[in-house]
Formats: structure tokens, C-alpha cells, sequence
């Protein structure tokens, strides 16, 4: 049985569920699902510019763990991007 997810720290203040292309109803769309943590991850590593380790130092993981979660979010985001599907936002992992 796998381990349980340590909570990570999130604070990126995502308003809304979904981002999708314009034009088409959510009905007709794939979805792809992201994660929080996911999304913080993007954040403090290609928005901000903070390197891995400083990013887990800010979630309370370690720079191993943001580096599988950058890899993960970034593949479902270039496959939405680039499969016209919609990226669906899911508050799970992260603590509030």
C-alpha cells in the first residue's frame, strides 16, 4: 500500500476550476487534471525563478520531490496546451 502524501505548503491563489480553450463548452473537452501542488511548483520554479531546492524549502518538501512534481505538472500542461484540452484544478494535496 503506498505511503500518504506529506501536506505541502501552497500559496499560489488560484480563483476558479478550470482553464480551457476559448469556444469550446467544458462538455466537449478532455480534461487534464492538476494537482496544487502541481501549479505552486510552476510558480515558484518558472515564475518566480526560485530553484528547486529554494521552492521546497517554501512547500516543506524536499528538492527531489518538487523535481517529480515539475516534470508531472509541466508534460500535463504542454499536453493540454498542445491537445486543445481543458486543465482542471484540484486542491487535494496541498494544505490550507
Amino acid at each position: 500500500m503506498p505511503r500518504t502524501k506529506k501536506p505541502r505548503n501552497c500559496a499560489c491563489a488560484f480563483r476558479g476550476k478550470a482553464y480551457k480553450p476559448t469556444g469550446i463548452p467544458m462538455g466537449e473537452l478532455e480534461r487534464v487534471e492538476l494537482y496544487l501542488d502541481e501549479l505552486e511548483a510552476l510558480v515558484l520554479c518558472d515564475r518566480d525563478g526560485l530553484t528547486q531546492e529554494e521552492a521546497g524549502q517554501k512547500m516543506g518538501i524536499s528538492r527531489g520531490t518538487v523535481q517529480r512534481i515539475l516534470s508531472s505538472a509541466r508534460a500535463k500542461v504542454a499536453d493540454a496546451l498542445s491537445g486543445c484540452k481543458a486543465i482542471v484544478m484540484d486542491r487535494d494535496i496541498c494544505e490550507k
